[in-house]
């Protein structure tokens, strides 16, 4: 993904992308200057005042990203910033961080929870399917990182300012709403693999309370600088594979199945649910929230092209590197469920709580009993995502709300959003596998409800020349990723029809959801055909192009 180095005054060579550095004249949103041809801001003008930026806050306690890192070295300040400068391996390790913590919710229990039901009940035959909707969770995120690193801000505190109030509110609301039903399932996950490795002496609820503080942990690792909570998840990314491969190993699943999975597409009637469920498992709303805000962890200057295109570029590079590794991961975990139970009679009955038992009785002990490499595992992914989660709920407290609070106090609230509910859920299923299934397919149906709500206010963003500048998409990929959207958000219509036919009963509780399910498109239409952007996308073109990579 490299070229070779270019002077100002010559020609670059091919690259895998076309470039997006071309010279715009457009209106910044903070003035009414006219913008120069290099960089995003003018000279012969005074710079408005920047966005507020990881570690420039005077008020280190209201600051969410307290400790950010050094890119540029001082001498670098007075460089006009033209150019990208050549790769550097130092440089790409400075970057790295941001993308393995989007990548944990890729990973998080109710992504495994989808694995393993998968594997069970339709074999190898959807692995096509975990590759592609991998890769359009990967465009999502791209599009994120490069909201964040472009404009200096993230998609809540953006969509704030865009948005009318009540839009806004209803944004706030739709994503918290994802926000709790996501950490529900990952606290219980967490519980759940605490259960397993405490031998079934701590029950759900105990565990709960557990991994309720593991906000203090985030506090106090963030609170020595975001590497130290990088390195952290990087120790849980790393036990979730080595766990995960440790059970690959051990139960050798098919080398030829797994491959003619991944590039021959197979579908069926029966595995139409399934299928539906792998694809509404990648997208997490919270987390599109969350990365355009990690990336700005990294010091860059937004008045220097180069720089802002450096930084997407090595972005971009640690992203694949990180949704690769949580790929594989998920392909470990499909995998051994299709080798151990794909057509046996207990396919269509495991789940996240009963997994480690069954695995435990289809493989045995060995070396290590797989029962607890999973419980290892799944207590790593549980942890990760749910850390995740509490600094997702701090950017889209404060983004959307604009509250100025202690650090403290806005993760507290965020982390008491969640544990209560999650606390009530523990104690009345703690002896019901069957209750707590179905619980988590109404969370599953709610995080879907919710995904447009983050996608498509990015995707107007994104193709907002207003806004962008000169790092607004192409039309090819605005294209594309409106055609991810649309996929996205037609199988999670079919997944609300189906539910709510066969769940909802009575003339009363029917009437509710007609009323709320209008309400709901009503507000997803406005969303959609508010903006320029969706309409634009079929008309005149722009340069096409996603990210110029000139090393």
């Amino acid at each position: 993904m490299t070229s070779s180095p270019t002077a100002h005054n010559k020609t670059t060579t091919a690259t895998p992308f076309p470039t997006l550095l071309h010279h715009h004249h457009h209106h910044h949103r903070h003035g009414e200057h006219q913008a120069s041809n290099l960089p995003l801001l003018p000279p012969s003008t005074p710079p408005p005042k920047s966005p507020t930026r990881a570690g420039d806050s005077p008020d280190k306690n209201n600051n969410i990203l307290l400790h950010a890192v050094e890119i540029e070295a001082a001498a670098a300040e007075f460089s006009p910033g033209i150019n990208v400068p050549p790769f550097s391996w130092k440089k790409l390790w400075k970057f790295t961080g941001p993308g393995f913590l989007m990548s944990v919710a890729f990973l998080d229990p109710g992504n495994l929870e989808g694995d393993l039901q998968a594997g069970a009940i339709a074999g190898y035959s959807l692995l096509w399917l975990l590759l592609w909707a991998t890769l359009m969770g990967l465009l999502i995120q791209l599009l994120s990182l490069r909201l964040g690193v472009a404009t200096g801000r993230h998609l809540a505190e953006i969509c704030r300012e865009e948005y009318p109030y009540w839009a806004g509110l209803m944004l706030w609301f739709m994503a918290e709403l994802a926000l709790i039903a996501a950490d529900i399932q990952e606290v219980i996950g967490s519980a759940i693999a605490i259960n397993i490795l405490s031998n079934g002496f701590l029950p759900l609820w105990a565990g709960v309370i557990i991994t309720a503080l593991d906000c203090f942990i985030f506090l106090f690792l963030e609170n020595y600088g975001i590497r130290k909570l990088e390195a952290f998840f990087a120790v849980l990314i790393t036990s979730m594979a080595i766990s995960f491969a440790w059970m690959f190993v051990d139960t050798k699943p098919s080398g030829r199945e797994l491959i003619e999975g991944m590039i021959i597409p197979r579908l069926s009637s029966e595995t139409i649910p399934k299928a539906v469920g792998v694809v509404g498992c990648v997208i997490t709303p919270y987390n599109v929230f969350l990365y355009s805000a990690l990336v700005q962890s990294r010091k860059i200057d937004l008045k220097k092209k180069g720089r802002v295109q450096e930084a997407l570029n090595y972005y971009t590079i640690e992203s694949l590197i990180a949704v690769f590794v949580s790929l594989i991961i998920n392909l470990f975990v499909t995998t051994v469920f299709a080798k151990g139970f794909f057509g046996t009679p207990q396919a269509n009955t495991i789940g996240l709580v009963n997994a480690g038992e069954y695995l435990q009785k289809r493989y045995g002990g060995g070396v290590l009993p797989i029962l607890y490499i999973w419980g290892v595992g799944l207590l790593a992914a549980g942890q990760s995502s749910t850390i995740t989660g509490t600094y997702a709920g701090q950017f889209i407290m404060e983004g959307f709300l604009n509250l100025q609070i202690k650090k403290w106090m806005r993760s507290l609230i965020t982390r008491s959003c969640a544990i209560l509910p999650t606390m009530i859920v523990a104690i009345v299923f703690n002896r019901s596998e069957e209750l707590l299934d179905v619980l988590n397919e109404w969370l599953n149906v709610l995080q879907a409800m919710q995904i447009p709500f983050a996608v498509v206010p990015l995707l107007h963003l994104v193709s907002n020349e207003h806004i962008m500048g000169g790092f607004v998409i192409g039309t090819t990929i605005e294209r594309i990723a409106w055609g991810v959207a649309a996929v996205v958000i037609m199988i999670n219509g079919y997944v609300l029809v189906d539910f709510f036919m066969s769940e909802v009963r009575g003339f009363v509780f029917g009437g509710v959801v007609c009323v709320g399910a209008s309400s709901y498109i009503a507000f997803l239409f406005y969303l959609i055909f508010r903006g320029k952007s969706f309409m634009s996308c079929f008309g005149r073109s722009r340069a096409d192009g996603f990210a110029y990579l000139r090393t």
